[in-house]
């Protein structure tokens, strides 16, 4: 569970959130009950990138002549992270979708058609689908603000200007520290290949 909402910062990125309204009459579920809550793809997932990164460490901590071993096993841990994304995205999602606009260790934040009301509490599934992480949490609203329209529609996005009229930020109330481990190093990753396609662009224009 994730103690200091401070502690992280946000990363723009588009990403699919679901949403289901949590009663507030329920209490908070402690890392056991979420884990309960998880799907079996959604587990599946998780004990797989635990285990890939836990391998891939000790290969790391071997001479340079690995190197290239290592290069491969990640690509094929790469496949099946992606099959399992698939399969877990096929299953029947509760909730309501949303477009996510920024994540990061602490929370995230999305477009919606509609305000949401500051303090309302959701259970939240999380898929970014690039980084290949799925996450559930428990998510409360922050604050639920005019859009940018801008930045609302995406390229290619099938969603039309007028449906996304409010920016939500939601902070994270209940999470796995292993959840929280993933977002922060998908944000990084994000945060990377932002710098390097800056980089690029600066050359070009050179």
């Amino acid at each position: 569970m994730i103690n200091d909402s401070n502690s992280y910062f946000s990363v723009p990125h588009q990403f699919n959130v679901y949403l289901s309204p949590w009663d507030k009459q329920r209490p908070i579920p402690d890392d056991t009950q979420l884990r309960q809550m998880q799907s079996t793809g959604l587990k599946l997932l998780s004990e797989v990138k635990a285990l890939e990164s836990n391998c891939l460490l000790q290969l790391r901590q071997l001479d340079s002549a690995t190197q290239s071993i290592v290069e491969f096993l990640k690509l094929q841990s790469r496949k099946v992270d992606l099959v399992l994304q698939h399969v877990l995205e096929k299953e029947a999602q509760a909730g309501v979708q949303y477009q996510g606009h920024q994540f990061g260790g602490s929370g995230l934040s999305l477009f919606s058609d509609k305000q949401m009301d500051v303090g309302s509490i959701f259970s939240c599934h999380i898929y970014l689908h690039a980084e290949v992480v799925a996450v559930l949490c428990i998510c409360e609203v922050t604050g639920s603000y005019p859009a940018d329209k801008q930045e609302a529609i995406a390229p290619n996005s099938p969603a039309t200007i007028e449906q996304a009229l409010w920016q939500t930020d939601l902070a994270f109330i209940q999470i796995l520290d292993e959840d929280v481990e993933q977002l922060v190093k998908a944000s990084l990753t994000v945060q990377q290949k932002m710098l390097k396609l800056r980089k690029q662009l600066r050359k070009d224009n050179l």
